[in-house]
């Protein structure tokens, strides 16, 4: 057990804590991760049946240069472990009345497109990617790739009046929202609907979170949208693979009871569900960060400080359809969304009124158009995304998934076309927020951690750098900087590199296999 104690101890598997214990190991740190699932990976699951096999959670893969820079940390390349598949036009949208308009990576195509569509959109379109491209490179200087809990650890003080940093400041335009911008560039509804879908990726509603997310919209077209072959699933096996070559030690099926403290408050090891004590250094929480607090710290101290802090509103959830079909619809891209009449009403029944949506919009996966080999030939592995409000004490998703079923697949008939789709299905699953809270242990069933709505601070997280418990990271969705994939893995890489730097666990020489760093 001595041997350990100089350990550092990763909680969960998912895309966070697998980036989190590549980084410290490729770095030179002893690292054990605990996963109380029998699959490393988090909510990037996978399903296979009948023939069929689904990604059961994120299917977006965006930012790729995050994960670069995770494997550059042990000197690898990505692309001697994953197959990328760069995806143009990057999603479809369907529209009420027939409407169809395709998003595409290209900004001057995309604007010609528009002008076609909504006559005299394009000009506002190429201002809105001048703002969203500011934006991303003010996140880039001052949010990203580092702890970050509020607006103190953003802006360097000494150097808050400076010129350059009060313009940052105000091109933030702080005090506003996401969808009121995005209309003062673009009124015309049907685009605008089209733009407020990249704050979809932090599941917040456009209505009610901070407008520096604008910045969402530069990350995607000009970074690209990807399709790892082998599905977003092969994107945590790399990362496992790479984990494994260097001496992480891997524990799935391992749960956590608690997180042990010293006198002083500070972690000193962890406790299994099985009761054995584990000694460590420090340790990288990629559990959500409220349940972290709640669940695995026994002093209830640190707990009150931390949930006295802020509010913590879970993110959204959603329900979830798997289906298997015996054909494929030629309408339908890689990625669709398939869109409701009102938004803003869709938007007030999510968040505000904590229901499901009458009219949803559907995000809708189709991967057999760029992977054959998900479906058996001819068929689809439709995936069926419709977000709903995170879970609510009088919710009983076994009474309301059958209705709410009905409403889907009529949304899918009426506005994308798919009018023979209840009988085309040959294999069905679903994750209902039920399901999605008791699988992944996360917060009331949000799919994307903590929601970012606030016009002020709606952007800002927990840090990855816990201020209340010495030797504490966070790491994940309900962790900075947020949720989705490319976020999530700079949320492991930044618990990683803050920890590394603190210097709260001794480091020994970087594994012998790994070269040096590009």
């Amino acid at each position: 057990m001595a041997a350990s104690a100089d350990r550092v101890g990763v909680i969960g598997g998912g895309l966070g804590g697998l980036a989190a214990a590549c980084t410290l190991a490729a770095r030179g740190h002893p690292v054990t991760l605990f996963e109380a699932n029998d699959w490393l990976g988090g909510k990037a699951a996978v399903l296979s049946e009948a023939g069929y096999r689904f990604d059961m959670g994120p299917t977006i893969f965006t930012v790729p240069a995050v994960l670069e820079r995770i494997f550059a940390e042990a000197g690898r390349r990505v692309e001697d472990y994953l197959d990328l598949v760069p995806l143009d036009p990057q999603w479809r949208c369907f529209y009420p009345g027939g409407a169809v308009l395709d998003l595409h990576a290209d900004a001057g195509r995309m604007a010609g497109e528009l002008d076609r569509f909504a006559p005299g959109s394009a000009a506002g379109y190429w201002r809105f990617l001048d703002l969203s491209e500011r934006l991303h490179g003010i996140s880039d200087r001052f949010f990203f790739w580092r702890s970050v809990g509020g607006l103190r650890d953003v802006f360097d003080l000494k150097n808050s009046f400076s010129a350059k940093t009060l313009g940052d400041v105000l091109a933030m335009r702080m005090g506003k929202t996401v969808g009121r911008t995005v209309r003062e560039f673009v009124p015309d509804r049907r685009v605008a609907q089209m733009l407020d879908h990249f704050t979809q990726y932090v599941g917040s509603s456009p209505d009610a979170s901070p407008a520096v997310l604008c910045g969402i919209a530069h990350m995607q077209t000009a970074g690209g949208v990807w399709y790892p072959r082998g599905g977003t699933r092969a994107v945590p096996e790399a990362l496992a693979k790479l984990g494994g070559e260097l001496g992480v030690d891997l524990r799935p099926g391992t749960g956590i009871r608690r997180i042990v403290l010293d006198g002083r408050g500070a972690v000193t090891g962890v406790e299994t569900d099985g009761g054995e004590r584990v000694p460590l250094r420090a340790v990288v929480s990629n559990m959500d960060s409220v349940r972290t607090h709640r669940e695995l710290l026994s002093d209830g101290r640190p707990t009150r400080r931390f949930l006295r802090r802020r509010k913590y509103e879970p993110a959204c959830s959603g329900v979830v359809l798997y289906l298997g079909l015996d054909r494929a619809y030629d309408q339908l891209l890689h990625h669709n969304f398939v869109f409701s009449a009102d938004p803003h009403a869709e938007f007030d029944a999510i968040y505000n009124r904590g229901e499901p949506a009458p009219d949803p919009t559907c995000y809708v996966a189709a991967p057999a158009r760029t992977e054959p080999a998900v479906a058996p030939p001819g068929g689809e592995a439709l995936y069926v995304l419709v977000h709903t409000p995170y879970l609510r004490s009088h919710h009983d998703w076994k009474r309301m998934l059958p209705e709410y079923r009905t409403v889907i697949l009529k949304k899918l008939a009426d506005t994308a076309g798919m009018t023979d789709l209840e009988g085309r299905i040959r294999f069905e699953a679903h994750l209902t927020p039920q399901d999605i809270h008791d699988r992944y242990r996360v917060l009331d069933g949000a799919i994307y951690g903590l929601a970012s709505h606030g016009r002020w601070l709606g952007a800002f997280k927990p840090a990855n750098r816990c201020p209340d418990v010495p030797g504490l990271y966070l790491a994940g969705g309900a962790a900075h900087p947020g949720p989705g994939m490319p976020m999530v893995l700079m949320s492991g890489w930044i618990a990683a590199d803050t920890l590394d730097r603190d210097g709260v666990a001794p480091a020994r020489e970087r594994p012998a296999a790994v070269g040096a760093v590009p």
